[in-house]
């Protein structure tokens, strides 16, 4: 007697988000659009906003050879009609000039509604990074 197959779960909103940050990694913005509502609004530190996954993508390629996250967790605040997820950790990976950094701490604020992310908010400890590497600091 064969076993019925089981029925695939939809993903959580977590598991939304942690495959958007996998693919944006690879770099992959066009798989990570995929977990994006169209014209989702993505906010850099410093207020740079973006309306594509390709604008994080090309303004990382500025900042750094490559860079990666360490996800350490995801935090979920589910709401009636939304969830807002934060992934916290740090990131890793060269600078330009290609000095390997590690432990630069990140907050990513994530709104999902339906099943897709509708707004992305990034913060990080780059810019204060670059400035103490540029012998400036506050």
């Amino acid at each position: 007697m064969s076993t019925p197959a089981k029925a695939e779960s939809p993903m959580t909103d977590a598991e939304i988000v942690e495959a958007y940050l996998t693919a944006s990694m690879i770099p992959d913005p066009d798989a990570a659009a995929a977990y994006m509502k169209p014209g989702t609004v993505i906010t850099f530190t410093g207020g740079r906003a973006f309306d594509h996954p390709r604008g994080p993508t090309g303004f990382n390629a500025k900042r750094y050879r490559w860079v990666k996250k360490k996800m350490d967790r995801f935090d979920v605040c589910a709401g009636a009609d939304e969830t807002v997820v934060y992934s916290v950790g740090t990131l890793y990976g060269e600078w330009m000039d290609g000095t390997p950094f590690e432990g630069n701490r990140y907050v990513d604020r994530f709104v999902v509604r339906d099943g897709q992310i509708v707004k992305m908010d990034v913060w990080n400890d780059s810019a204060e990074r670059i400035l103490v590497q540029r012998g400036i600091e506050a």
